[in-house]
């Protein structure tokens, strides 16, 4: 039984369930929606919201909390406190939808897709840093 089991395990270790999630929620940062199995969908709207709400913030201890659960990418970081948080400073959560979509063709996966509800003006440009 999973009584007060938190996290979903997604058929995954746990290095490996942390290093996808914490890929698509940079990648949510980036592009604004992202389209992922549906439970994977779940999961990263947990992490993107509370990282989010920490980014309203905006001050040093949050800014280090995120930049440690980022990866230091200092573009995804001014992406997240410059771009993102200010779109949502008046929202006390629900920054995101989940909207569904039909069964993924070769194993019949339900796919969802994940977006933010208010997108940044501008679109983001990876480049290379140097």
């Amino acid at each position: 039984m999973r009584h007060l089991k938190k996290v979903k395990k997604l058929g995954m270790v746990k290095e490996h369930r942390e290093a996808v999630l914490r890929n698509q929620v940079m990648s949510l940062i980036i592009h604004g929606r992202i389209k992922t199995t549906l439970p994977k969908a779940k999961e990263t709207r947990r992490l993107i919201e509370k990282l989010i709400t920490i980014a309203k913030k905006n001050d040093l201890a949050s800014i280090r909390l995120a930049a440690r659960y980022l990866n230091n990418d200092r573009r995804i970081l001014e992406r997240l406190f410059k771009e993102i948080a200010p779109l949502f400073k008046d929202r006390n959560g629900g920054y995101t939808r989940i909207l569904r979509l039909p069964p993924r063709k070769g194993d019949n996966a339900q796919m969802a897709i994940l977006e933010l509800l208010e997108q940044p003006q501008k679109p983001f440009e990876l480049k290379a840093e140097g």
